[in-house]
């Protein structure tokens, strides 16, 4: 059977839309009307765009969310270990699901495995949510008769991810929110503040200090031309943006990151991990190596790592070891290559891997909370002196007509 997205009119004269699984449109139909629905567009979950006007453009082959994966990855491993059968888990998964984008995905691949496909094969119609790393590791785990554990990596693997990016995110939120009062209240007192304080002192035939002078013209300059200052800064922004598809604009900006002292750090600590633990899961799920190098050479969000990996490969087909392929290269953490060479000589390389990823992940975690240590006090001195500046323009000519008087 396939699945089928359908919009209906319900009994109150309301649209509903869900997925149904049937062998045709005409059986949906038939289902929708028994159900007291009546029909108003069908079409099969995976076509929905191109066949049926009245949907929105389908997002079913677009990405979904990392913890909406790890939820579905976690509901398959826990029913494959039941020992259901894997169509009736990929039926029981999809009627868990309350988002129908997913519940029409899960259907589709249900249908393809009930056709006699592999499930990594069902799940290739959808690569941009199921990446070609879920997909190598559930094909080595079908051929070993081993899924069930390789959908709990998977699981964890997944939530990990998900948990290492929130963890970023949060760390990131803060300095954002500081940065944006900071500019926000100092723009407010320049554009707002300043020139009612400032307006006592036009009726003077006095010369205003250096500093009101200056206080006053960058006020004027915000007041008049703001916003085409704004307007300047998102169109750099979207023409770097749009600079930066090129992948040989790209490459370069990358490699310029890597020479950056301090960013180059973290920037590759952070693809480093993700290659070290990803390399470590494929592994452990019966990936071949060279296999493994080449998939987990993709998730390097730096083209210029990425194309190291690539050498990496390369060496390790030509016969050189891993941790002499890795040190080689020059970019990755010398710790990492220890530790690969101590799981090579030991025969333990997915612990050892594993280990670096995880040592990485901290260290970075540990550089990021230094970062934001050192960055919230900098930001208090950064509006403390624009504080005081504004206050000293401010106050300079009181002082000057206070002497006058006197």
């Amino acid at each position: 059977m396939t699945a089928y997205r359908y919009r209906a009119l319900n009994p109150q004269g309301k649209i509903v839309k869900g997925v149904l699984e049937g062998d045709s449109e005409r059986q949906v139909r038939t289902q929708l009307r028994g159900q007291d629905l009546r029909p108003v567009e069908v079409a099969q979950a995976n076509k929905a765009e191109s066949t049926a006007p009245g949907f929105r453009p389908s997002t079913m082959l677009s990405r979904i969310s990392v913890s909406d994966l790890a939820l579905v990855t976690r509901q398959l491993a826990t029913l494959v270990e039941a020992n259901l059968p894997l169509d009736e888990a990929l039926q029981a998964a999809a009627e868990q699901s309350r988002n129908n984008r997913i519940k029409g995905m899960l259907l589709q691949v249900r249908s393809r495995v009930a056709e006699g496909h592999t499930l990594a094969y069902a799940m290739g119609e959808f690569p941009r949510v199921f990446n070609e790393m879920y997909r190598a590791m559930v094909h080595a785990g079908e051929h070993a008769g081993f899924l069930g554990p390789v959908l709990q990596q998977l699981a964890d693997y997944t939530e990990q991810r998900q948990y290492t990016g929130q963890k970023l995110k949060m760390a990131m939120i803060y300095p954002f929110i500081l940065v944006g009062v900071a500019i926000a209240v100092v723009l407010l007192l320049l554009v707002f503040v300043v020139p009612e304080l400032v307006g006592i002192f036009s009726h003077s035939h006095r010369e205003l200090p250096l500093l009101t002078r200056g206080l006053i013209a960058t006020s004027d300059f915000f007041q008049h031309y703001g916003i085409y200052l704004l307007a300047g800064v998102l169109a750099v922004y979207f023409a770097l943006r749009q600079l930066l598809r090129n992948p040989v604009r790209k490459k370069r900006w990358h490699r310029t990151l890597l020479r950056m002292p301090g960013v180059s750090r973290v920037v590759i600590a952070m693809d480093t991990a993700r290659f070290a633990s990803t390399l470590s899961i494929l592994m452990a799920s019966g990936v071949p190596l060279l296999e493994s190098l080449r998939i987990a050479g993709q998730v390097l969000t730096n083209l210029v790592l990425r194309e190291d990996s690539i050498e990496v490969a390369e060496r390790v087909q030509e016969g050189s070891s891993l941790n002499r392929a890795l040190r080689e290269s020059g970019r990755f953490p010398p710790m990492m290559v220890h530790m690969v060479a101590s799981g090579e000589a030991s025969g333990e390389l997915e612990s050892m891997l594993e280990r670096s990823a995880t040592n990485q992940e901290r260290e970075l975690e540990m550089t990021m909370g230094t970062l934001m240590s050192l960055f919230e006090p900098l930001m208090v001195v950064f509006m403390g002196g624009m504080v005081l500046t504004i206050v000293l323009a401010i106050l300079l000519p009181i002082f000057d007509l206070n002497t006058m008087v006197n």
